[in-house]
C-alpha cells in the first residue's frame, strides 16, 4: 500500500519511508550553455567540500534571483572547464541518417524482454497509431572520435501543419538503451511531444562488445582521458540541445524536457544544471549525494553498480574497496562529483525552472538521508525566487533502487503540467 504524506522539505528530509510533494513556480529569464569548444585541458584544481560545516554558508547564496545568476553561472562555466579538459577535437554539430536498431545491445544477463513500468506510462488512444506514428533514427556528431557519434531516437505523430509542439528526452539506466525506452517514447508521442532517446556513452549503438561500459570506465581510472561515468553523456545533452533548440522546426524550443531512470536520472540532474534550455526536470532515482555517502560510510550500494572500476584499487596498494578507494576514484573518472559539483552546489541551481525529484525510500544507491542538504537548499532557492510551487520531492514508501508505475505516473503528470 503507498502512503502519501505533505509535509515540509525539513520535516520529510529526517525521515526515511515517505512520500512527500512540495511544489514551486517562478518566470526568470534562462541562460544556456552553448559553448562549441572541444579542446583537451587540464581541469583546474578545486577544493573538496564538506557538507557539514561549508552548507550554511554556501545555501544563503541561493538568497533569491539576484544572486542566482553569477553564482549559477559561475558553477557552470567551471563544469563546462572540466567537460572541455577531455574532449577528443572540436567539429561542426552535424547529422548523419542512421536505421531502425533490429537488435538493441544490453549489458546485462538475462536479457531484459519487457518491463512492465515502462508500459505503465498513460497514453493516448489513437486510432491506427502505429501508421501515424513517424520515426527517426540517426548519429548526431558532439565530437571527433567514435564516441562522439551520439545515436537518437525520436518518435512524434505525423502532423501536416507545422505547429511547435513539447519535446522530452529521456535516458535510460545502465547497461540499457534507447531502444528499452520505447514504450515511453510511444506513450509521449501519442499525446502530442516529440519523444526523444540517446544512448548514452558506451551503451547501446556505442557499445562494441557485452563489456564496453564497464571497460571504459577503468580505462578512465587508468588513463584519466574520458569521463564515461555522467559527464562525457552531459557533453552529449549540451550539443543534442543544440539540435533541439535551433535545427527542429516541429519543436518548441522553450519546453524541452528532460528526464531519466538511475543512470538517466542523474543524466537529467546533471544535463539540467549544465543546459538550462532544459525547461523541465524530472531526475527518478537518480539524485544523491555522492560526499555524504562517503563521509557516512554508504557508498557501497553505488559503488557495486559499477564496481569493476573500484576494483582497480590494486593500483592503489589496496587489498579491498575503502572510502580512500572510492574518493580517489569519483575525483579521477568524474572530478568534483563528490565535491564542488555534489547535488548540494548542482540541483539547488536548476531553480527557477520545474524540478521534480523522484526517489524510493529504502534505496540504498540515493539514501533519503543523503539528500538532506541538497533538498534543503533547494528548496530555499525555489521559495527565495517566490516559486514554491515548482519544486516537488516524491519518496515512494518501501521501494529500493527501482522505478515504480507510480513514479511513472508522477512524471508524466509534472512534465504535463508544465510543458502542456
Amino acid at each position: 500500500m503507498l502512503l502519501v504524506y505533505r509535509l515540509p522539505i525539513k520535516t520529510i528530509v529526517s525521515l526515511v519511508a515517505i512520500t512527500t510533494f512540495c511544489y514551486v513556480r517562478p518566470s526568470v529569464q534562462y541562460t544556456h550553455a552553448r559553448d562549441s569548444a572541444c579542446v583537451r585541458q587540464s581541469p583546474r584544481k578545486t577544493p573538496v567540500y564538506k557538507y557539514p560545516s561549508q552548507i550554511n554558508c554556501q545555501v544563503t547564496e541561493f538568497a533569491g534571483t539576484k544572486m542566482e545568476a553569477p553564482y549559477s553561472e559561475k558553477l557552470r562555466s567551471e563544469f563546462l572547464q572540466v567537460l572541455r579538459s577531455r574532449r577528443c577535437g572540436e567539429v561542426p554539430l552535424c547529422v548523419e541518417l542512421g536505421k531502425p536498431v533490429t537488435n538493441p545491445m544490453y549489458q546485462e544477463t538475462p536479457r531484459p524482454l519487457f518491463s512492465k513500468t515502462m508500459e505503465s506510462c498513460p497514453k493516448e488512444k489513437i486510432k491506427n497509431f502505429k501508421e501515424q506514428l513517424r520515426e527517426e533514427n540517426f548519429y548526431l556528431i558532439t565530437e571527433a572520435g567514435e564516441q562522439g557519434r551520439l545515436p537518437v531516437l525520436i518518435l512524434s505523430l505525423k502532423e501536416e501543419n507545422n505547429v511547435r509542439r513539447p519535446a522530452i528526452v529521456f535516458l535510460h539506466s545502465t547497461n540499457k538503451c534507447k531502444e528499452w525506452l520505447r514504450p515511453l517514447l510511444e506513450a509521449y508521442a501519442s499525446r502530442g511531444y516529440v519523444a526523444v532517446a540517446i544512448d548514452s556513452r558506451y551503451h547501446g549503438e556505442r557499445a562494441n562488445k557485452f563489456t564496453a561500459y564497464q571497460e571504459a570506465l577503468i580505462s578512465s581510472w587508468k588513463k584519466g582521458d574520458t569521463m564515461p561515468f555522467i559527464f562525457d553523456t552531459v557533453w552529449d545533452l549540451i550539443k543534442l540541445a543544440d539540435y533541439l533548440t535551433t535545427q527542429r522546426k516541429d519543436i518548441d524550443p522553450s519546453k524541452l524536457g528532460i528526464t531519466g531512470e538511475s543512470l538517466g536520472g542523474m543524466h537529467a540532474w546533471f544535463g539540467a544544471f549544465a543546459d538550462t534550455r532544459y525547461s523541465v526536470v524530472v531526475p527518478i532515482i537518480g539524485v544523491q549525494g555522492f560526499r555524504w555517502a562517503v563521509d557516512n560510510d554508504k557508498w557501497q550500494a553505488r559503488v557495486d553498480s559499477i564496481k569493476p572500476v573500484f576494483e582497480a584499487c590494486i593500483d592503489l596498494g589496496k587489498k579491498k574497496i575503502d572510502k580512500e578507494v572510492v574518493e580517489k576514484v569519483w575525483n579521477r573518472i568524474a572530478p568534483g562529483l563528490a565535491s564542488q559539483f555534489d547535488s548540494p552546489y548542482t540541483v539547488p541551481t536548476i531553480f527557477p525552472r520545474p524540478l521534480l525529484i523522484v526517489n524510493g525510500a529504502e534505496d540504498p544507491r540515493c539514501p533519503i538521508a543523503g539528500l538532506k542538504t541538497p533538498l534543503l537548499a533547494t528548496e530555499k532557492a525555489y521559495k527565495d525566487a517566490q516559486c514554491p510551487e515548482k519544486f516537488k520531492l516524491v519518496v515512494q514508501e518501501g521501494i529500493g533502487h527501482q522505478m515504480t508505475p507510480f513514479m511513472v505516473k508522477e512524471a508524466s503528470d509534472w512534465l504535463d503540467k508544465f510543458l502542456k
